[in-house]
């Protein structure tokens, strides 16, 4: 019998497997750019789908504890070859879901062997985004000329309601934070469960990472509200799905316009954001 896992897990990417390694050691390159030498990812046939999880943890990870970033190292699920209703659930997955499923273990790979969706929280990456909002690039400037590498600011509606919590990551030549990111090594969850602990509600999230092209910065975009006008004015804007000429009581969350990620007030040091550093996001955008 094979073995199994057990547990509730983000569904972060859904991507072609990497090709196994080409027998020069170095593995071969996937879409975004970095190695494919991911362990269960290096084992698949080229041309296959391969789903990117990561296993929630029960209950708030301590940043400072030694084993904090291994909690959330990503594992690798087949996406395709399913039969019934396993395989209808299974392609109904999207970027962002979490899902509560059991995983069998053969010869190294991972397949769903049962799987439910309870949050439907998306997911949506946009590389060489044209015309990034102007305040992602203020913000960032700022936190540049403060010799930082990583900064947030909260973005609130025009009745002055926070809405979103906006993180800015360096991306400087010869590094591929979007990447990172995509495939999970850089893990985003802690900023998603930040947000989920410090709203007072079970709701849906819409995330999106964006790398502009004209700038070394990648952003990533917690909008509190998948179905608000916020989160349908970003996809409309970089062309990532339904947004507002779909209606804002159209149904969700079918429609992938595209390629298929912290609380308000909060930054990577867990400081609180200053005020003055809110900003109208729809005014900007």
């Amino acid at each position: 019998m094979d073995p199994t896992t057990s547990g509730r897990f983000r569904v972060h990417d859904r991507r072609q497997r990497p090709d196994i390694d080409d027998g020069d050691g170095t593995g071969a390159v996937d879409e975004t750019g970095s190695g494919a030498d991911d362990g269960a990812a290096a084992t698949g046939v080229d041309g296959d789908e391969e789903f990117v999880l990561v296993e929630l943890a029960d209950g708030p990870v301590d940043p400072t504890a030694p084993d904090a970033e291994d909690r959330f190292d990503p594992l690798y699920a087949t996406a395709e070859g399913y039969e019934g209703e396993l395989a209808d659930a299974v392609d109904a997955l999207r970027p962002g879901f979490v899902v509560e499923a059991t995983l069998a273990w053969t010869d190294g790979s991972a397949r769903f062997r049962e799987v439910d969706v309870v949050r439907e929280t998306r997911f949506r990456f946009a590389d060489g985004v044209e015309g990034m909002f102007e305040a992602a690039v203020e913000t960032w400037q700022q936190i540049r000329a403060e010799g930082e590498p990583v900064g947030s600011i909260t973005t609130r509606s025009n009745d002055g309601d926070p809405n979103g919590a906006l993180y800015l990551f360096a991306d400087a030549p010869g590094s591929d934070t979007f990447g990172e990111v995509r495939t999970g090594r850089l893990p985003i969850e802690p900023l998603v469960a930040r947000v989920n602990e410090s709203r007072d509600d079970d709701d849906p999230r819409e995330v999106f990472v964006l790398r502009p092209a004209e700038h070394e910065f990648v952003a990533v975009y917690v909008v509190f509200d998948r179905d608000g006008v916020l989160a349908q004015t970003v996809r409309d804007t970089y062309d990532l799905g339904p947004g507002l000429a779909a209606g804002l009581d159209a149904s969700y969350p079918g429609g992938d316009g595209g390629d298929p990620t912290v609380p308000g007030g909060s930054d990577e040091s867990g400081e609180g954001d200053d005020p003055d550093d809110d900003f109208d996001a729809l005014d900007r955008l």
